[in-house]
C-alpha cells in the first residue's frame, strides 16, 4: 500500500489497499499483505487503514526503506498514469508463518504484477501463492514494472484473472493469440488453465468468461469525478458476488456498477455500500 499524490494532493492507495477496502464496505472480510516505512506516511496509511476497519496486523514495518509513493497525474480521458517511486517498503515484503497461515485460511488471494518488480516482494509473492485456496490475479500493469516472463508464471500460478482491454492486447499479442474478446477470453482460460477471465473496458462495460460461457455487461452512463480505485471496486464486486455463489451474469453487472459509482467520486476508496451499487445496477436495467 501507498499513497497516490495527484496534483490535487495526496491519497492512500495502492490496488491491494482499495480492493480491500471496497471488500470491507462491501461485507466481506478483507486482510491486506503490505509493508510501509517508519516514517510520517506510513504512521498515516496504518492510522487509514485502521479506520476503514481493516486489520493492520500483517502490513510489516522496516526501518530502511520509505513508505511507497506513486505520482499520479489523470489524462484527458480520464486515464491515469503513474509514476512509481523505487526502492520504497512494500519491495521488500518479508514472508512469514503467520503470512502463509493467513493467506491458507483465506477464501480468495489477491495479487497483481507490481509487487513482483522486486525480487524481495516477488520471492514472498511466489510462497504464498502455495498456499492460497484460490489465486486471483489482477494484473495492473505498471510500466516499466513487469516482464513477459514473470506475467506468465503468474497467470499460470492464477485461477482467476482481471484485466483491463490494453492488457488483454498487450497479453494476446505476446503470444500471436486473437485480440478480440469473444475468442481471446476463452484462449487465456485455456492456455492457463482458468477458472474465470474478466475484462473490463471503462465505459463499455466489462466481459467475463466462466463455465465456458461468455457474459457481457454494458457500462453505466455516468458524470466521472475520478475513475482512479474503479477497477479496484469492480474486482472487489466481482469476487463478493462470485465467493457468495451468485449467477455470473448477476456479479459482472454488479462489479460494473460498483466501478462506475467510484468513478462519480473523488478518491479511490469513497464509502460506498452494497446496496448503493445494487440501486445503480436496478437504475440501469
Amino acid at each position: 500500500m501507498l499513497w497516490d499524490v495527484l496534483p490535487t494532493g495526496k491519497q492512500p492507495g495502492g490496488a491491494p489497499l482499495n480492493v480491500a477496502v471496497h471488500l470491507h464496505n462491501f461485507g466481506t472480510a478483507a486482510h491486506i499483505i503490505s509493508r510501509v516505512g517508519h516514517d510520517d506516511l506510513g504512521a498515516e496509511l496504518l492510522d487509514f487503514v485502521a479506520a476503514k476497519g481493516i486489520s493492520t496486523d500483517y502490513v510489516q514495518q522496516g526501518e530502511t526503506h520509505l513508505t511507497g509513493v506513486v505520482k499520479a497525474n489523470v489524462s484527458d480521458n480520464n486515464e491515469v498514469v503513474y509514476k512509481i517511486l523505487q526502492p520504497v517498503a512494500w519491495d521488500y515484503i518479508q514472508y512469514d508463518d503467520a503470512l502463509g497461515e493467513l493467506v491458507a485460511a483465506a477464501d480468495a488471494f489477491v495479487f497483481g504484477s507490481l509487487v513482483a518488480r522486486s525480487p524481495a516482494s516477488r520471492e514472498t509473492l511466489y510462497q504464498l501463492l502455495e498456499h492460497a485456496r484460490l489465486r486471483v490475479f489482477d494484473v495492473n500493469f505498471r510500466a516499466p514494472h513487469y516482464s513477459r516472463e514473470v506475467v506468465s508464471y503468474l497467470l499460470q500460478q492464477a485461477d482467476v484473472v482481471k484485466l483491463n482491454h490494453h492488457e488483454l492486447a498487450e497479453i494476446t499479442g505476446w503470444f500471436g493469440a486473437p485480440a478480440a474478446e469473444e475468442t481471446a477470453l476463452p484462449w487465456l482460460a485455456e492456455r492457463f488453465g482458468l477458472q474465470a477471465v474478466c475484462v473490463t473496458k471503462g465505459a463499455d462495460g466489462a466481459a467475463l468468461w466462466t463455465n465456458g460461457q461468455l457474459y457481457q455487461s454494458a457500462g453505466i452512463p455516468i458524470e466521472v469525478q475520478d475513475t482512479i480505485g474503479s477497477g479496484d471496486a469492480f474486482l472487489a464486486a466481482l469476487l463478493t458476488g462470485r465467493l457468495a455463489g451468485q449467477a455470473p451474469a448477476d456479479y459482472l453487472a454488479f462489479a460494473c456498477a460498483a466501478g462506475a459509482l467510484v468513478a462519480t467520486y473523488q478518491g479511490a476508496t469513497p464509502a460506498i455500500s452494497a446496496a448503493q451499487v445494487r440501486a445503480l445496477v436496478a437504475a440501469a436495467a
